[in-house]
């Protein structure tokens, strides 16, 4: 089984209703109860209207510290919402990483619907792309797992692809060398996401309530987020979300391919380390079959 990573800390409820008494007295008296752990982070529910992210490992720190650093800003002008910081919370003798309050969101999880509901996501999602996709400065946050080159990828997926836990790999393998030759995306570092499967998507009322969990943000090559187009939507969702992007993508002849490159790429992540999350698992194996089932698709 791919398990969760061991917490280098556990936040129970009493360290964190400390933490908001601390540095949030005014909103210590609301309910407090877990909402589960992810890959990185603690999830509490804080009232009706919040959530507290807590890194439960050392290597998740940093991306939480990036979140508060940059998020704010960034998703200031976004038409859509998004889980950046609302209160960053700063390192103290309870507990020494910074960790951050964010919207509740009462929606649904994208990754938890049929993907043919998910057509109606497509202009909200490329809404906040057009808006989100912008140059970056150049002391933006490094990733070295996105927004590269897919040659930097190569050796990973291909041990994956051994693992047996991914099926089709033979094909899947002839898909992933035939990429690896593509040009560069010839524009600036743009700012990105990262990780934009449909579990960081949120909807409500047959549209794109929430865009969260930016913990993967970088910049470098728009093809990353593109790859959307195969973790969240069949064909008819792949059409309607290009049509709703900006010209600015159409001046790049190979984003696309690279786009199907990147989602390739990340739905062998999740086939070959979510055994214990099978909404991820799925969308893994969803995605891998709209790539191998339209790997010639022209839309």
């Amino acid at each position: 089984m791919a398990n969760l990573p061991a917490a280098d800390i556990s936040a129970d409820l009493a360290l964190v209703r400390q933490l908001v008494q601390e540095q949030r007295p005014d909103l210590a008296e609301l309910d407090l109860r877990s909402a589960g752990s992810g890959w990185d982070n603690h999830i509490y529910r804080l009232g009706t209207d919040y959530a507290i992210r807590l890194p439960r490992r050392r290597s998740a720190a940093g991306l939480t510290a990036n979140e508060q650093r940059w998020l704010p800003d960034l998703t200031a002008d976004v038409p859509v919402a998004t889980s950046a910081p609302v209160f960053c919370g700063t390192p103290s003798a309870l507990y020494p990483w910074p960790w951050s309050i964010t919207s509740w969101f009462d929606g649904q999880d994208v990754s938890l619907q049929p993907r043919d509901r998910n057509v109606c996501l497509a202009s909200g999602l490329a809404g906040f792309l057009n808006a989100f996709h912008r140059p970056a400065p150049s002391d933006y946050p490094r990733n070295p797992y996105r927004g590269g080159p897919l040659s930097s990828r190569y050796d990973s997926v291909l041990e994956r692809l051994d693992s047996g836990m991914v099926p089709h790999a033979a094909r899947v393998g002839e898909l992933w060398d035939q990429v690896q030759q593509l040009p560069a995306w010839p524009g600036p570092p743009l700012w990105l996401h990262g990780d934009l499967h449909s579990a960081n998507l949120i909807s409500k009322d047959n549209a794109l309530q929430a865009v969260i969990d930016f913990g993967d943000m970088t910049a470098g090559d728009p093809a990353t987020d593109l790859a959307t187009a195969w973790l969240v939507f069949e064909a008819e969702g792949r059409r309607a979300f290009r049509a709703a992007l900006g010209p600015q993508y159409d001046e790049d002849p190979y984003i696309w391919e690279r786009a199907r490159g990147w989602a390739l790429c990340i739905a062998t992540i999740l086939l070959a380390n979510s055994d214990d999350a099978p909404g991820l698992n799925l969308v893994g194996s969803e995605t891998l079959m709209e790539i191998l089932t339209g790997d010639r698709e022209r839309f």
